[in-house]
């Protein structure tokens, strides 16, 4: 079997789900880059516990961008995958991000919503008017919970899952996220990780019924991560 490029960080794991951590800088599912991707390791990791010949079905119901880390949930059955699709779709499941944006925002916390428009060859997202062919309605609800010197903390929950939605929306305002040479973020992490973490899921089991929580924390000594103490903004341990 091929080795894996990275160890498989594994929160929770049982007959329907596997909850696991998402390095930064690996594709959810495979692109046309062909780097080893989540899904995929996911899959072989499977595939090699149980011993199981062929195909390994493994359900992808949300993503998260290459540069973005943080914890996932994948499908371990399709009646599994079903129930949590329809959870993203009723607003049941409920994603939490931490990130590190330049500047302060001028709100400490806000509601945005922006119509925003991929361009697929460039992989760059723009924001555009609501009439324009193609456009998405996306929306977030973001709170700032500590500034220092240039930078702020911030928490961010997305009521739509638009890609590098965060990124654009929080640079529409002023404040891109740290590191992010695309979206204005290098003025300050030129060379840095994108400060961008998926911190906590909450859904539904899609067969017991029990709401579960998982967490996942950044790399609290990498910059900039390591100016805040993020765990005291993350009290609520994984289920």
């Amino acid at each position: 079997m091929e080795k894996q490029p990275y160890e498989l960080n594994i929160l929770y794991e049982d007959n329907h789900i596997i909850v696991v951590e998402k390095p930064q800088n690996v594709p959810t599912q495979e692109d046309e880059s062909k780097d080893p991707d989540l899904l995929n390791m996911v899959k072989a990791y499977i595939k090699e516990k149980y011993n199981k010949p062929g195909n390994v079905f493994v359900g992808l119901v949300h993503r998260l961008d290459r540069p973005t880390g943080g914890v996932m949930v994948f499908a371990k059955t399709s009646k599994a995958a079903a129930r949590l699709s329809e959870q993203i779709t009723s607003g049941v499941f409920e994603k939490k991000y931490f990130t590190v944006v330049l500047g302060k925002p001028r709100e400490t916390s806000n509601r945005l919503v922006h119509f925003l428009k991929k361009n697929e060859k460039e992989n760059i997202v723009s924001i555009v008017p609501q009439s324009e062919e193609g456009a998405k309605r996306c929306e977030l609800v973001y709170k700032t919970l500590e500034t220092k010197d240039e930078i702020s903390l911030c928490e961010v929950k997305i009521l739509t899952g638009r890609s590098h939605q965060i990124r654009v929306q929080m640079s529409a305002i002023g404040n891109p996220v740290f590191g992010d040479a695309k979206y204005g973020g290098d003025k300050l992490g030129k060379g840095f990780n994108l400060a961008l973490w998926a911190v906590q899921l909450k859904f539904e089991h899609p067969t017991t019924k029990q709401i579960m929580t998982f967490v996942s924390y950044p790399t609290e000594d990498m910059i900039p991560w390591k100016f805040f103490t993020i765990s005291k903004y993350l009290m609520i341990k994984s289920t």
